[in-house]
């Protein structure tokens, strides 16, 4: 007899049975229903009445799958409209069986997970999950995603205006900045800084720095690059030779960029083009080296016109008793000629040293020049041209038209004995109006200037010459062949003059000099009544001779005995004006400029003024033109002098 595989179930097992599922499907924390194929619940649990807000009553076998739906329908779980009609069609998607998903926002705000899938030819099982809490976590982290987003955004844009202005002020500061790391590669550089070395600014970063600067000056500057990827600062200068020709000076900082763990990762480059700089410290320097040797000149000249004086004096005198001696005749002449001659010498050395006398006056530059040509001409070699465009009428410059020829007519002779084999010497007249820097860098005040500009196509001179071509005697034309004294009389009397002299020159490219004087306007400047102008007298009246140098005295006393002129002697300005006070009979005052003891020759003469107005007064001096004296206040005599010199100077100013 056969046995059935499965035993029958008894009716008490299968209550069991149920009971024990039901209970498991409660204790599932989502709703579950099944619906057969006549839309009846036939299985359910707690999760399902409790997520929905069920009746507990329509948890029982056999509800109709409308009756949820009405219920939610009527209590506005599906909004507005129709209760039949908003129940049908949920009906109606149900007969259909179909898979089916969708999430359900609840009246409470609770979100529903609604997913069925059909039971062939039987219903469908359908599972309610509350997903709330995750839908309110996803739309917190989408929120919270899409506000980093937004400020992460911001900033990118903060970063990038902070970036773009951070490029224009490196761009627009007058500074060289880059910045490299340790593999000698640059990673960023400003505007200044590549075109410094020629290069746009976008063509620095991913270069080395051999390729952007050049291999000699790398290797010139790679002890520093060295240190600074050492971690030490360092600072340096240096001379870079542009595309242009010029020579360019920076002064350059390297710092170090250190990491988290003292690494060093680059290092950072502040230069800054000191060429300018460097240009007004030398043109300084040059302006105090040619002062000083100014005042060691002018005092050297005071000394030797006074040992002149007495020279030429007593040679004169000599030969002024003997003129019917032909044999002492014979050794006077040459000794007389050589005191002259050192005389001249003399006379360039004060010109340099700015201490001659100058009669300015406004100068049509450009008649001045014309009018000179023709001597120039004879004078230069025909191997020589010259060329003098016209320039714009009505260039005036307040200077000294003779000492402007003597100037002009240097310039021109040092420039033909730099064309030996012939060449091109050019004049230009131009105004110029001088500023700020341009003024400095000429060593000049600002203001207007007439500027000529004297050009040879010589053999130009190199920078070691160039450095020293104004300073008195030197020369390289050799001995015997000039006495250097050319070029610094000319800038001596530029400077005099409130202008200047400027030289640039290099070997085989010919020497330009341009030589600035203050422009005034044509018209003539009254010359202000001075000292100097006193009443006149009849006669040869007594003269009050003043001089602290007994040699100098004693010729000059023979010169005014000679001329007939009594005399009376003071050894010092206090000497002197005891005697004045004391001797009504003093016509005339001869004194020298520069004395010791207080009382110089300027004060002198302000003294006789007020004391004595009806008595002249002369000055003389080795300097041509001492201290405190102003340009035709008081009549001046060079010395050394001649007696017919100072014949003609006593009768200008005798009462």
């Amino acid at each position: 007899m056969n046995r059935p595989l499965f035993p029958p179930v008894a009716a008490s097992d299968t209550a069991a049975r149920f009971d024990l599922m039901q209970a498991a499907l409660d204790m599932v924390s989502q709703g579950f229903t099944i619906i057969d194929a006549d839309l009846r619940l036939v299985a359910w649990n707690r999760g399902f009445i409790e997520m929905l807000d069920f009746p507990p009553e329509f948890g029982r076998f056999g509800t109709p799958f409308e009756t949820f739906m009405r219920y939610n329908a009527e209590r506005g779980e599906y909004g507005p409209g129709p209760v039949e009609e908003l129940v049908a069609q949920r009906v109606a998607a149900a007969r259909a069986f179909a898979p089916h998903y969708f999430e359900r926002e609840r009246p409470n705000g609770r979100i529903i997970a609604v997913r069925g899938e059909p039971v062939p030819g039987r219903g469908f099982v359908t599972l309610y999950t509350d997903i709330t809490e995750q839908r309110h976590s996803e739309r917190l982290i989408r929120e919270q995603n899409n506000e980093l987003e937004r400020r992460v955004a911001e900033r990118t844009e903060a970063l990038s205006r902070s970036e773009e202005r951070l490029r224009l002020i490196t761009d627009a500061i007058p500074a060289l900045i880059a910045y490299f790391d340790r593999e000698q590669v640059y990673r960023f550089a400003n505007r200044g800084y590549a075109e410094w070395f020629g290069r746009g600014k976008e063509d620095v970063p991913g270069r080395r720095i051999a390729e952007v600067m050049g291999a000699p000056l790398h290797a010139e500057l790679l002890p520093q690059i060295e240190a600074v990827l050492a971690g030490r600062s360092v600072s340096y200068e240096y001379s870079l030779r542009h595309a242009d020709g010029t020579l360019r000076h920076a002064s350059s900082t390297l710092v170090p960029e250190f990491g988290p763990g003292g690494e060093v990762r680059g290092g950072y480059v502040l230069s800054a083009d000191v060429t300018e700089q460097k240009a007004t410290q030398a043109a300084l320097l040059q302006a105090r080296k040619m002062e000083a040797v100014g005042q060691l000149a002018g005092g050297l000249a005071h000394d030797f016109n006074n040992m002149l004086t007495v020279v030429i004096g007593n040679l004169a005198a000599l030969k002024e008793r003997h003129p019917d001696d032909i044999a002492l005749a014979d050794c006077l002449d040459p000794a007389l000629t050589a005191a002259r001659r050192g005389v001249d010498l003399i006379r360039r050395l004060l010109s340099f040293a700015r201490q001659q006398s100058l009669e300015p006056r406004p100068v049509d530059v450009a008649r001045l020049v014309d009018e000179l040509l023709p001597l120039l001409r004879r004078s230069l070699p025909e191997s020589i041209a010259v060329d003098f465009p016209a320039p714009a009428p009505g260039l005036f410059a307040m200077t000294d038209p003779h000492q402007l020829e003597n100037a002009l007519l240097n310039l021109a002779f040092n420039a033909r004995d730099a064309m030996a084999g012939g060449g091109r010497l050019a004049i230009r007249l131009a105004s110029r109006t001088l500023a700020g820097a341009a003024a400095a860098d000429l060593d000049l005040a600002p203001g207007d200037y007439v500027e000529i500009v004297i050009t040879d196509s010589g053999q130009g001179m190199s920078a070691a010459v160039l450095a020293r071509a104004l300073e008195p005697f030197f020369t390289t034309k050799g001995y015997a062949a000039g006495s250097g004294l050319g070029l610094s009389m000319v800038y001596g009397f530029a400077k005099q003059s409130g202008g200047g002299l400027r030289l640039a020159s290099a070997p085989g490219a010919g020497t330009e000099a341009w030589l600035h004087l203050p422009r005034c306007a044509p018209a003539a400047q009254a010359e202000a009544e001075g000292i100097g102008a006193l009443p006149a007298t009849p006669g040869h009246g007594l003269v009050l001779l003043v001089e602290d140098d007994a040699e100098v005295r004693r010729v000059v006393r023979m010169q005014l005995t000679g001329l007939g002129y009594p005399v009376i002697e003071a050894a010092n300005g206090a000497e002197g004006l005891a005697l004045l006070e004391q001797i009504e009979a003093i016509a005339l005052v001869l004194s020298d400029v520069v004395m010791p003891g207080g009382i110089d020759g300027p004060r002198l003469a302000r003294e006789v003024r007020a004391r004595r107005p009806e008595v002249g007064v002369l000055l003389m001096s080795g300097y041509a033109g001492g201290p405190d004296v102003i340009a035709g206040e008081v009549p001046l005599l060079a010395k050394p002098f001649a007696s017919h010199q100072l014949a003609a100077a006593l009768e200008a100013c005798r009462p």
